[in-house]
């Protein structure tokens, strides 16, 4: 490995460790931030009503804040990774889902602008996955994406429906929170948990 290539590695290597840390710990605290309210019920709360009530107004918030900005790294690599307009598409995207992201903390429920941030985080998460299944259709990885982003979609009709999931959104939301981290961690095409053959431009470029 040329010099030049290692100077390049490493700003890439934190970007995917930033990812993979804001896809794993933003749900993990999450759930701890539930245990700190007793009265919250995975059955007829919503995550975000851990933002409006004491104690757990500021971790909450500044969970999702600090994941939406820890979020923003991944997605540089998922642009700077792939030349096709799929690709770039799949990197803007995933930048649109930390955003909101950390925009629903910066917007707690009962805000107007609540609303169009979560459904835009939650809608961006499928998008990301659909458009990484279509240009990656070819590979496993690929496949798997696509089917976790049609998983996602089906999870928030059965909840709309009333089938599956309880009246609260908490759990629709943690099955979102669990997909995107599966993503980011092991089907993305910038993963780290691959060795660096499998993640090479190949595994990455579309036509």
């Amino acid at each position: 490995m040329s010099r030049d290539t290692a100077r390049g590695a490493t700003p890439r290597r934190l970007a995917a460790i930033s990812g993979v840390t804001s896809a794993v710990g933003t749900p993990t605290l999450i759930v701890v931030a539930t245990l700190v309210a007793p009265w919250f019920s995975w059955r007829t709360n919503a995550f975000s009503d851990l933002g409006v009530t004491p104690p757990t107004e500021l971790l909450f918030n500044g969970t999702l804040i600090a994941g939406g900005l820890l979020a923003l790294p991944f997605a540089w690599l998922l642009w700077t990774t792939s030349d096709g307009i799929g690709g770039r598409l799949r990197g803007g995207l995933f930048a649109i889902t930390a955003v909101a992201l950390g925009a629903v903390g910066v917007f707690p429920s009962g805000d107007p602008l609540h609303f169009p941030v979560a459904a835009t985080h939650f809608l961006g998460v499928t998008a990301t996955l659909a458009v990484d299944g279509i240009c990656r259709r070819d590979r496993t990885t690929g496949r798997l994406a696509g089917l976790a982003a049609v998983g996602h979609a089906v999870a928030w009709i059965a909840w709309a429906q009333e089938v599956l999931f309880p009246p609260g959104l908490a759990l629709p939301e943690f099955v979102g929170a669990l997909v995107l981290a599966t993503w980011v961690t092991a089907l993305s095409p910038v993963t780290p948990l691959r060795s660096g053959s499998d993640r090479s431009r190949a595994d990455a470029v579309e036509s």
